[in-house]
């Protein structure tokens, strides 16, 4: 390669042409999408680097005619688990040359969706997340309006359905989990404390929950359960009535990590010995609670990586509609691990 040749700037023709590939393909290694053999993949990253090819924002959006912005439309930032979806979402996007538009609503309601979309569009993204929790009847508006957007919409944390692309953490799956140790830890009276029950992640936990107790052949009444609101303040309170309404409980299913915490601080408070006298098992995995007192077993799901895998199953929605390829719509779950500390403890 002579002087003058390193001056001019490599564009990505000359990329596909070192590595005997398409442009097509080399925009889908850079872009991170699935479907390139490895082989493949990597001849073109090594070709990449040779050249120190540096793809240009502002003209592959003239070339493929995409703004290579995505629209993120979120709530409850103040809620531990959104915010740390987010920021997987913004590193993922990063990594793959997206910028992001967000869009945060005043409220879980959905009379101002239209809005928010159009607002959105305007603005020529090519995709949009909605990383709203499903909460109520705020997914009503998919019926009339989803068909008729016209770029990929993604949801986040939402019940499956047919013809609708998702990604969540399988809640249900994470609570049967949560359950049956407290089961393999010999507990026979479990109660529950769940996060308020028009969430969606609410419901599907307590479901877990229920179920399994059912299928060992144990009690699941409605006094063995009481409702917080994800707040730690909300845990205290409802752990005092679960007391009330079922004072012989060995063990407590609680919902989140933050009312877990007030669970703990009132049972040391009450003289409740944990987990001599009863077991507390909590749900998220936040980083503090390792540094409860005891330490917290928990069900760890992964809003980070919730994040990242969304921007890459949007992305690769985006270039298959951009190649006139099928799009391949599925719910995705990830499934969350257990977290075994001191607050419980094996027969």
């Amino acid at each position: 390669m002579t002087l003058s040749d390193r001056k001019k700037r490599v564009t990505i023709k000359d990329v596909a042409h070192a590595a005997r590939v398409s442009t097509q393909t080399v925009s889908r290694v850079i872009n991170n999408v699935s479907y390139v053999s490895d082989e493949t993949r990597k001849r073109v990253e090594e070709v990449v680097e040779e050249l120190g090819y540096r793809p240009s924002t502002l003209a592959r959006s003239l070339i493929q005619q995409r703004s290579y912005t995505l629209g993120i439309v979120t709530y409850g930032l103040k809620y531990i688990g959104p915010s740390r979806t987010l920021n997987g979402i913004a590193d993922k996007a990063d990594q793959l040359g997206y910028m992001l538009l967000m869009k945060e609503l005043d409220d879980f309601a959905a009379d101002s969706i239209d809005e928010v979309l159009d607002s959105l569009l305007a603005r020529q993204v090519d995709g949009i997340l909605w990383a709203v929790p499903q909460i109520g009847s705020n997914r009503n508006w998919l019926t009339n309006r989803l068909a008729s957007t016209p770029v990929p919409v993604l949801f986040l944390t939402m019940e499956p359905r047919s013809g609708v692309p998702s990604i969540s953490t399988d809640n249900y799956q994470g609570a049967v989990v949560a359950t049956q140790h407290l089961l393999d830890c010999g507990c026979k009276r479990i109660a529950h404390i769940s996060g308020p029950m028009d969430w969606w992640e609410a419901q599907e936990r307590k479901r877990g929950w229920r179920d399994t107790l059912e299928k060992a052949g144990m009690d699941a009444s409605e006094y063995r359960c009481t409702e917080g609101n994800w707040s730690s303040a909300s845990g205290e309170q409802a752990f005092i009535q679960l007391l009330s309404s079922f004072p012989y409980l060995d063990a407590v299913f609680v919902a989140n990590d933050q009312m877990a915490l007030s669970v703990l601080r009132e049972a040391h408070r009450q003289g409740i010995q944990v987990p001599e006298k009863m077991a507390v098992i909590g749900f998220d995995g936040i980083p503090e609670s390792a540094f409860f007192y005891p330490s917290l077993t928990t069900i760890s799901q992964n809003p980070q990586l919730i994040g990242e895998q969304a921007i890459q199953y949007i992305v690769e929605m985006i270039q298959a509609r951009q190649e006139n390829q099928p799009v391949v719509i599925t719910s995705r779950f990830i499934q969350p691990t257990l977290i075994i500390r001191e607050s419980t403890k094996p027969a």
